[in-house]
């Protein structure tokens, strides 16, 4: 994530596969990819998910509390 901050990128677009996972044409062209592990989950909690993540890391590189709290 660090990375992708540095970067600034103009776009981040975020793909959520099906329980069979993406075709391999989407992972070939993604330029960095993110599991959350081999467990099957709802896409409306995968999402929730993500969220929290991001929201975490940016915290924590922020200097933020969020592990602390």
């Amino acid at each position: 994530l660090v990375r992708i901050r540095d970067q600034a990128p103009s776009e981040l677009i975020f793909v959520i596969g099906g329980a069979d996972g993406l075709a391999p044409g989407v992972l070939a062209r993604a330029d960095a990819k993110l599991s959350f592990g081999r467990m099957v989950w709802p896409h409306m909690l995968v999402r929730v998910m993500l969220a929290e993540q991001l929201y975490r890391a940016a915290s924590i590189l922020a200097g933020g509390p969020y592990h602390r709290v």
